[in-house]
């Protein structure tokens, strides 16, 4: 039962992108897989938006974070959520 309380803590938690910016390289692999949520400045930075990602979004995220060349893109709970 506790595990069940424990799954439903977490399908409740909202979750944002954040960026290491001493380890961002700018590739810019992040807005080719969620092209919906990073776009690229014109250094080939990303730039991210504030809003949480959608519960749909996430395990794409997570591939975005996993796949990101320097590992500097990171899935983080939202503040609040």
């Amino acid at each position: 039962m506790a595990r069940h309380a424990h799954r439903t803590d977490r399908a409740d938690r909202t979750y944002r992108l954040e960026v290491d910016w001493t380890a961002c390289q700018g590739h810019g692999l992040c807005a080719e897989l969620l092209p919906e949520h990073i776009t690229l400045d014109e250094w080939g930075y990303p730039l991210l938006g504030e809003a949480p990602l959608p519960p749909t979004t996430l395990k794409r995220a997570r591939r975005a974070a996993a796949d990101c060349p320097v590992l500097a893109l990171k899935l983080a709970t939202a503040q609040g959520g």
